[in-house]
C-alpha cells in the first residue's frame, strides 16, 4: 500500500500566546482522529537546532546582528527541514511544528525590519516548495501577553524587547493571516482557555475532515 505523504500544521504566535498547552492539546486531537504524529520546534527540533536556540534565546550575545539572527533561525530550520520534517511527512506522519517560517517574517521582518524580500529569498532557498499545510495564529494584545509571560519564567534574549517591538511582531502576524487566510486560522487567544480551544477543535474538526 502506498503512503500518503503527512500534512505539516504549524503553530504561531507572540509571547504568552499559549502555545504550550494548545500545541499538546492539538497533539491530542490528531492522535484522536487516528494520525500519528511528530512534534518539532523552531529554532530547535534537532541536537543542533537545540543548540542554535540557545544561542538565539540566551543572553550571551545580546548584541546579535540582525542578520546573524535571521540567518541562524534558516541554519536551524534548514536541519530541522532535513532531518525530521521532511523524512517524516514523507513517511505519511503529520508533522506539529511550535512555530515556522511565519515567525521569521514576523519577528525579523515586522520586529526588526529585515526586508521582506531577503527573508522570501532564504525560505524558498531552505524549503523549496514545501510550505505548512495549515497555521494556527494564536492572537492577542501584546501587553496581555508580555504580562502572561513574565509569570511564566525568567524572560528570553527576545522577551527582553520593548513593546513596540512585539507590535511590530504581531502586525506581520496579522498581515500574514489577511494574506493567506486560506492556510491560516486565527484564533482569539486572550479568550479563556476553554474557549480558544473549542475554537481551536472546530479548526481541526473541519481540516481533519477535508484532509481524510
Amino acid at each position: 500500500m502506498t503512503v500518503g505523504r503527512g500534512r505539516f500544521i504549524t503553530v504561531e504566535g507572540i509571547e504568552g500566546a499559549g502555545k504550550s498547552s494548545n500545541l499538546e492539546f492539538i497533539k491530542q486531537l490528531l492522535e484522536a482522529a487516528g494520525k500519528e504524529v511528530l512534534f518539532t520546534r523552531e529554532p530547535g527540533g534537532t541536537p543542533l537546532g537545540e543548540e542554535v536556540r540557545n544561542l538565539l534565546l540566551g543572553h550571551r550575545h545580546t548584541g546579535m546582528a540582525d542578520d546573524t539572527e535571521l540567518l541562524l533561525m534558516f541554519a536551524a530550520r534548514a536541519e530541522n527541514l532535513e532531518q525530521k520534517i521532511r523524512p517524516a511527512l514523507d513517511a505519511g506522519i503529520w508533522v506539529l511544528c511550535d512555530r515556522f517560517t511565519d515567525a521569521s517574517y514576523a519577528y525579523q521582518g515586522g520586529g526588526r525590519g529585515i526586508d521582506m524580500r531577503r527573508i522570501q529569498m532564504l525560505e524558498e532557498w531552505t524549503q523549496g516548495d514545501l510550505r505548512p499545510d495549515l497555521t494556527v495564529l494564536l492572537d492577542l494584545p501584546v501587553e496581555v501577553g508580555l504580562e502572561r509571560a513574565g509569570k511564566r519564567s525568567e524572560p528570553d534574549r527576545f522577551e527582553k524587547e520593548e513593546i513596540r517591538f512585539f507590535e511590530s511582531v504581531r502586525q506581520a502576524y496579522l498581515q500574514i493571516a489577511w494574506d493567506q487566510a486560506e492556510r491560516v486560522k486565527l484564533v482569539d487567544a486572550s479568550s479563556p482557555l476553554y474557549e480558544v480551544q473549542a475554537r481551536i477543535r472546530e479548526v481541526f474538526d473541519d481540516y481533519i475532515q477535508s484532509a481524510s
